[in-house]
């Protein structure tokens, strides 16, 4: 979520959300973790217009329901760790000062990521996020204003303003992830809706709100399926992207070359965390393939667990003990589900 933050778009050469897709997250502690009970595959219903539908062209879109992760999901992930929670209040109080913008005011972020290869094992990511909630877009800009203390300037495009504020800082974005911002590029696209990027990205999005056709339909079906998550995800996968995992071992980069799209949901229940990680593969052969490497994998990885440290070892196995590989014609889907308070200590070095 923190990624329509970032600067300008950066060299990546690793993807690390595909390996959280379909690798790492079988040998590794799941800090993520979502909620699938609807899941489809290729015969899902045409999705609903939402804040998706109004990003440009992405290879990968991704919806959060930012008000439930500040409200619902950090309070019960961090209730036996109160400390913790003043601290990502703290910082989510810092992140408005020096930006005027408060992500509280947000109900919902969409993200929309597109890939450029400008080189051999370098992957270049642009993003872009729409924020929308119960607020004045042109109020929040104004603020923004006022918290630069005269470090933006106004661009005109399209009929539209976009204002870019030099930040040039290092800030910790809701208390967990650090990120250095050096210009943040921010336009009014409704009255309750802003977009937020690189100026380029920004551009992108003014262009797609202005435009009668609506990009993304399939991505946003795959990132849409349970529209009770927290956040769901769906991203294509091209071979160039593939090459430039640099995967080591023969045999699952070829298990691998046969995917073409991921997607995911992220959720919580009362009591527990629960995800889904999907890959849609050019055929149920290559479907079977993967979950055979994926069942091996999470044999391995069961080595390892104790291992890690106690609260990482402790998800680890909750996780790799829920875990449940299903086939759905050409899509390799896993399930998990670990408990919240299995969770919440491994946040507590963020």
């Amino acid at each position: 979520m923190v990624a329509a933050f970032q600067r300008k778009a950066h060299k990546v050469k690793t993807i690390n959300l595909f390996r959280l897709v379909v690798l790492s997250f079988v040998v590794m502690a799941l800090a993520d973790v979502g909620s699938a009970q609807n899941s489809r595959g290729r015969s899902a219903a045409k999705p609903q217009p939402t804040l998706l539908s109004a990003l440009p062209t992405s290879d990968t879109v991704a919806l959060i329901k930012l008000r439930r992760v500040l409200d619902e999901a950090l309070p019960k992930l961090m209730s036996d760790n109160p400390a913790k929670l003043a601290e990502i209040n703290a910082q989510i109080e810092q992140f408005k000062s020096r930006t005027g913008i408060d992500p509280r005011a947000f109900t919902e972020l969409a993200l929309g990521m597109r890939y450029s290869y400008p080189a051999p094992g370098i992957t270049k990511i642009a993003t872009v996020g729409l924020a929308q909630g119960n607020f004045n877009a042109n109020a929040i800009v104004a603020a923004g204003k006022v918290a630069a203390s005269g470090k933006y300037r106004e661009e005109k495009y399209q009929g539209r303003s976009i204002y870019v504020f030099t930040i040039d800082q290092q800030m910790r974005i809701l208390g967990l992830l650090d990120l250095r911002i050096r210009e943040l590029a921010v336009s009014p696209l409704t009255a309750n809706t802003l977009a937020l990027g690189d100026r380029d990205s920004v551009r992108g999005a003014i262009d797609a709100s202005r435009s009668s056709r609506r990009a993304n339909a399939e991505l946003i079906a795959l990132a849409s399926q349970d529209p009770n998550a927290i956040m769901g995800f769906g991203g294509n996968i091209s071979p160039t992207l593939l090459q430039n995992l640099r995967i080591g071992n023969e045999s699952i980069a070829n298990d691998l070359a046969a995917v073409r799209q991921v997607y995911g949901s992220i959720g919580m229940t009362d009591k527990n965390v629960e995800m889904l990680a999907a890959a849609r593969t050019a055929n149920p052969s290559s479907a079977r393939s993967l979950g055979d490497t994926i069942e091996g994998l999470r044999a391995f990885g069961a080595l390892f667990t104790n291992r890690m440290p106690a609260a990482k070892g402790a998800l680890a196995k909750s996780a790799l003990g829920n875990l449940k590989v299903t086939l759905q014609g050409s899509d390799l889907q896993i399930r998990t589900t670990v408990a919240q308070a299995e969770v919440g200590p491994l946040l507590r070095g963020f």
